[in-house]
């Protein structure tokens, strides 16, 4: 796939990132629909820094691989900064490892559930001792098009916080 040959460079990078610093991460995809954790196993050897997750895409899979009681996210919205760094924490908590990243978003093509634009995700991040989210509003209903550029926030976001000191 032409979205993979292009992150993979990138997913090398992150990749010894969290090796030169021995952590693992955990990927809750959403509107992504496995991009995020696809680019990264897309290096060799990746069983060194990623666990595992999962495509969060129904309430059933939410309660799965999260394990929260549903009043956790009462009052949260899909694709808002809260819910997806809700995520991050239970994903990373869940698997056991130093980060969890999680993308909540809207896609396009379809109404979304909470009402969400086509168009905007939001990526976050839960790591040692920090939390980060990054929103992305590309006002397009491209669904295919916003799959790969929510998959790039996201990217982008564990990179930059794996630069960090």
């Amino acid at each position: 796939m032409d979205l993979l040959r292009e992150l993979h460079p990138q997913a090398m990078r992150i990749a010894a990132l969290l090796r030169a610093r021995s952590e693992k991460v955990a990927v809750a995809d959403g509107a992504t629909g496995g991009l995020i954790a696809a680019s990264l196993l897309t290096v060799p050897g990746a069983l060194d820094f990623f666990v595992g997750g999962g495509v969060v895409y129904s309430f059933r899979a939410r309660d799965v691989l999260f394990a929260l009681p549903r009043e956790t996210y009462k009052g949260m919205r899909g694709a808002s900064a809260d819910y997806a760094l809700l995520q991050a924490r239970a994903i990373r908590d869940n698997f056991g490892a130093d980060w969890g990243l999680a993308e909540s978003g809207s896609v396009g093509g379809s109404a979304h559930p909470s009402g969400a634009p086509a168009g905007r995700s939001v990526a976050a991040l839960a790591g040692p001792g920090s939390e980060h989210t990054r929103v992305l509003d590309t006002a397009s209903d491209d669904r295919i098009a916003n799959m790969g550029a929510f998959t790039r926030n996201a990217l982008a976001l564990l990179e930059d916080a794996l630069l960090q000191p």
